[in-house]
């Protein structure tokens, strides 16, 4: 283990919020939460326009993929940022992530059918990935590892607030009939958050070495994965859906794999090892987002199960991203013991609001105490992963070597983005096997919920176990 990792040793000790919020890092940490909000915003405000847009230009049947294609984008281009960012250095890597953003708003703005706001939400997405990937990268370039938590945490905190407000904004555009309108003023937004990068961060993060080359297997491999389970999501039968939940894992384990045994990589050397460090702290993290979700499912559950308007349905479920921010910003203090605890107890906090929503969820009954169960049990999933995972990614960053740093925060986005589509997939294959396509039935849809919610109790077990593997690994 090394001296940075060292509990007891003084860099593990983190510097004060004041430290990463006034002085010389004030101008960099507004700039990297501005790109994090920008990407955040406009996958919320997208979300909630979607009914009206849909009830516009048509494709109906297209509504999911939407979001597929979107987040496939998004893990493809993130999968490559840190290469991107070796071959042209930290501004004309935000100039580049800005102007294909840009042009997927404008695509958009300007769509007609279905098909034009597919090929938008793809460069929408491949823009935002990158955006996205840059600026977790650059926490390790403008910062000190003594800060690295509290930039983790303000980046992931920015990330919870705008979840919270971005269906507002995007209600107040549908409200209006003017969803184009939403996708147009973030053109000026992206304009202005580029200006500011080209002004505040620093010249010198090229690096000259020979250009690493791209692992076009292993990217492939991680898009089939999604793209199989996803059509496994809506496929007519369950035996076609376990079928492509079947191949969905054997791409998996096949790109871990080639990342194990190639020279070419997406990921750090480590990160394909069972039991190493990184592995385990990428599996902790995966598995934590796997569970939480349980979110993209709460408003519809809300709504029919609980009578609730989708406007109160969609705060509600927001709890979660309450609970995250609001844990994550309290816990980047923790070091040595407590940061160790907190990682162990996520996955336990985890497991406990699970158990909640299985039990509270299929209860029709509208009473107060049902809807209070609800409610903690939304913000335990919250707390559940943002009480460790300041510390987590920066392990991820610790335990790489120095020069795949780079790598490592690219795959912080990449695990991440992926984990949201393999498990949003793999919960809408078990809600489609248990009755949530049955919209007429309450029954149908209470069983539904039942069972998702029991599915991502057992993920959060296996991530008690990774984390407490991740610790003893940690300490030894």
């Amino acid at each position: 283990m090394s001296a940075s990792t060292d509990p007891n040793t003084k860099t593990a000790e983190p510097g004060g919020w004041r430290d990463i919020l006034s002085g010389e890092y004030a101008v960099v940490s507004a700039v990297l939460s501005g790109g994090i909000a920008l990407h955040a915003i406009n996958l919320t405000i997208t979300a909630t326009m979607l009914p009206s847009i849909v009830t516009e230009i048509g494709g109906q049947e297209l509504y999911a993929w939407t979001s597929t294609l979107a987040t496939l984008a998004a893990i493809l281009s993130a999968a490559v940022t840190g290469k991107l960012l070796r071959r042209t250095g930290a501004r004309v890597g935000f100039g580049i992530s800005g102007v294909i953003f840009a042009m997927g708003c404008l695509i958009a703005a300007l769509a007609v059918n279905m098909p034009m706001m597919l090929l938008a939400r793809v460069v929408q997405g491949a823009g935002g990935g990158i955006l996205f990937t840059l600026c977790y990268s650059m926490i390790v370039l403008v910062y000190p590892e003594q800060l690295w938590s509290r930039a983790m945490a303000l980046l992931s905190g920015t990330w919870g607030i705008m979840m919270l407000f971005g269906p507002a904004v995007g209600g107040i555009f549908a409200e209006i009939n003017a969803w184009r309108m939403g996708f147009g003023i973030m053109l000026p937004a992206v304009a202005i958050f580029v200006l500011l990068t080209l002004r505040v961060l620093p010249k010198a993060t090229r690096d000259d070495a020979p250009p690493a080359s791209i692992s076009y297997g292993q990217l492939a491999l991680l898009a089939g994965s999604i793209l199989v389970i996803s059509l496994g999501s809506i496929a007519p039968s369950a035996g076609i859906s376990l079928i492509s939940f079947a191949i969905s894992v054997s791409l998996v384990v096949l790109l871990l794999r080639r990342e194990a045994s190639l020279d070419t990589r997406l990921f750090p050397r480590g990160t394909a090892t069972p039991g190493h460090p990184l592995f385990l702290s990428f599996a902790v993290m995966a598995l934590l987002i796997f569970c939480i979700n349980a979110e993209f499912f709460m408003p519809y559950f809300l709504q029919r199960l609980h009578d609730m308007s989708p406007l109160m349905a969609g705060y509600v479920a927001a709890m979660v991203s309450f609970g995250w921010a609001g844990s994550e910003v309290y816990a980047a203090r923790f070091t040595g013991r407590a940061k160790h605890r907190a990682i162990m107890a996520g996955p336990i906090i985890m497991l406990l609001s699970c158990m909640i929503l299985a039990i509270a969820t299929p209860i029709t009954s509208g009473s107060v105490a049902v809807l209070i169960a609800l409610m903690v049990g939304l913000v335990g999933l919250g707390v559940g992963i943002g009480i460790g995972w300041p510390h987590l990614n920066t392990f991820a960053l610790t335990f790489a070597a120095e020069d795949e740093r780079d790598m490592a925060a690219s795959a912080l986005s990449t695990v991440q983005m992926f984990s949201v589509a393999f498990g949003t997939a793999l919960a809408g294959l078990v809600g489609n096997l248990s009755g949530f396509n049955d919209v007429e039935n309450l029954s149908s849809i209470s069983n539904s919920a039942t069972w998702i919610f029991t599915t991502f109790g057992i993920v959060a077990v296996l991530a008690v176990i990774t984390s407490r593997a991740l610790i003893n690994k940690e300490r030894s």
